[in-house]
């Protein structure tokens, strides 16, 4: 059985050595100037170490590059793309067109994965997007089993899906939080709005639901109340030959993730060695459920749901 990846979103070069250590196939990396939802801000110059380590232990390096751009962005864009090829990143992560468009104009091909958030929900718009240069799609989020497996029956490039840590389910460019504290006659400049400053919404109607949110250069995020785990149902995946399996590192500890990374490892090369004699030992799910916030329940995220668009 071929292995599918195993890819976690890093905030440091530090965290990506640990991961890869741990297991990771891949890592994602990036600053916020041109990536969403980032665990930490990795500059150019970092990505250069990053990458010459990562494949000196044959694995890959990612770069975020899914902001959405303003007119005034494009210039940078293009200069941030050819610095990175020249790095040797292995594939730069993108939603908006003008990635793809300004990677035309590089000296070579630049591997592109396609990654629209929640709007890459059915296998006909990505084949498009492969027709234009994609060589990966990054599932929504919102998807369930029998809606991934029959993308992935569909697709012709590489599909990916995350399978653990928190989603993002609301993002707007303006400073609502910002706003809002103005509006009850707080001064936000002097307030820390960062995703380390800990801000929750709560609805009325279900207060023990907490809806991280927090503001940075590129707007206001807010993030799902509860973190997926898909670790036991791992094998329902790899029967479906998904090509990637992501762990989401935003938001939590670099030991948390570690552990995460571990479990993943274990339970793909165990499945992919003997399927027919697989057995699921608790103490992988064990390791994840001793630091997992108490706040913070894991589930199966849109797995098992039925959605309806």
């Amino acid at each position: 059985m071929k292995k599918p990846e195993l890819v976690v979103s890093c905030s440091s070069v530090s965290e990506l050595k640990s991961m890869i250590a741990a297991g990771a196939d891949a890592v994602i990396i990036g600053e916020e100037h041109y990536g969403l939802r980032l665990p930490g801000n990795v500059k150019l110059t970092e990505i250069q170490e990053a990458v010459s380590w990562a494949h000196s232990r044959n694995a890959r390096v990612y770069v975020a590059v899914n902001n959405i751009f303003d007119n005034e962005s494009l210039d940078d864009l293009t200069y941030y793309l050819t610095q990175v090829q020249q790095f040797g990143v292995d594939a730069v992560i993108f939603g908006d067109p003008a990635v793809l468009m300004a990677s035309r104009s590089l000296p070579s091909p630049l591997k592109l994965h396609w990654n629209a958030e929640m709007t890459s929900t059915n296998y006909a718009t990505a084949n498009y997007w492969g027709k234009q240069g994609a060589a990966r799609v990054v599932l929504a989020r919102e998807l369930n089993m029998d809606q991934v497996l029959a993308f992935k029956e569909h697709a012709e490039l590489e599909v990916e899906v995350q399978v653990h840590g928190i989603t993002n389910i609301y993002h707007s460019k303006r400073e609502l939080v910002k706003n809002y504290m103005e509006h009850q006659g707080n001064d936000a400049a002097s307030q820390d709005r960062s995703m380390q400053r800990g801000l929750f919404l709560i609805e009325h109607e279900r207060r023990d639901q907490r809806y991280p949110v927090y503001e940075d250069r590129n707007g206001t995020h807010i993030m799902s109340s509860e973190d997926m785990c898909m670790l036991e149902n791992l094998p329902e995946l790899m029967d479906g030959n998904i090509d990637s399996l992501k762990i989401e590192g935003l938001l939590k500890s670099s030991d948390y993730n570690e552990r995460v990374v571990r479990s993943y490892r274990a339970v793909i090369d165990a499945y992919a060695a003997d399927p027919e004699n697989y057995a699921f030992k608790q103490e992988w799910l064990d390791t994840i459920t001793e630091v997992q916030d108490p706040e913070r329940e894991l589930s199966y995220g849109f797995f098992y749901k039925e959605q309806v668009y």
